[in-house]
């Protein structure tokens, strides 16, 4: 699709900015002002893109998981919303894995076949899907050794992306990396901690090992863009150039 822009006093054809959907969970998804500083990394993809370029369509949401995403109809609207050309950055696995919330557990067997059903429509309509694997969790040994808590789901999602050819954005291995260099106290200053008074909308304060701040989101967001800058992917052209300090 083609927009018209004035230029030099007649009409130009301009091509319309492609759009990068999001579908996950929270950890990427847009937070309401009464979480604040909660951050998903997906809010700070846009300032790793070129203006006016690419639009991110930040669809993930609190609490889903690829059952309760499909069920409840927000898969099917991304479906509905793609053009060619577009993009679908797909995460799940926090609640998938959550087998003592039964309201949005998700076997592996069928995690395995909604992650493969996404790929396979988003391919349909001549979009292309990108797998990303879930980012860790801040969870450290009295050793001070970072604890994975996400079991074969991130490995499901890296055979999909071999098996199907489909480009991976391992945010599970690369923010693991980011932790245990933090390491299990510095690690706090990426996640949602607060004491109590420190902030209005969390009186009582806050050790959220899952969740982002403002700082632990653009951390993440920039993992995620060094990964797209590695791929081969037609998005690397709409990226900003880094900076030199």
């Amino acid at each position: 699709m083609m927009v018209l822009a004035e230029a030099g006093g007649r009409l130009a054809a301009q091509p319309k900015p492609l759009t990068v959907f999001l579908a996950g969970d929270s950890t990427m998804a847009k937070k309401l002002p009464e979480k604040r500083p909660e951050t998903g990394w997906g809010e700070m993809l846009v300032d790793f893109f070129q203006d006016g370029k690419v639009i991110i369509d930040n669809r993930a949401q609190n609490g889903r998981s690829t059952r309760t995403f499909i069920s409840e109809g927000r898969w099917q609207a991304i479906v509905d919303a793609l053009r060619p050309g577009d993009y679908v950055f797909i995460q799940f696995g926090h609640n998938d894995e959550s087998k003592e919330k039964t309201d949005r557990y998700t076997p592996p067997a069928d995690y395995r076949n909604n992650l493969i059903r996404f790929v396979s429509e988003v391919r349909d309509k001549k979009a292309t899907p990108v797998l990303l694997t879930p980012v860790m969790r801040r969870r450290f040994d009295k050793e001070g050794k970072l604890q994975d808590t996400h079991g074969e789901y991130p490995d499901i999602v890296r055979s999909i992306a071999a098996e199907y050819k489909v480009a991976l954005i391992d945010m599970h291995r690369s923010s693991a990396a980011v932790l245990a260099k933090y390491g299990a106290e510095e690690s706090r200053k990426l996640f949602l901690q607060l004491k109590p008074n420190e902030n209005p909308n969390y009186p009582n304060g806050i050790e959220d090992n899952t969740h982002f701040n403002p700082l632990g989101a653009k951390v993440m967001a920039s993992l995620a863009v060094e990964r797209v800058r590695e791929s081969r992917l037609p998005l690397v052209k709409y990226l900003k150039k880094r900076l030199n300090h």
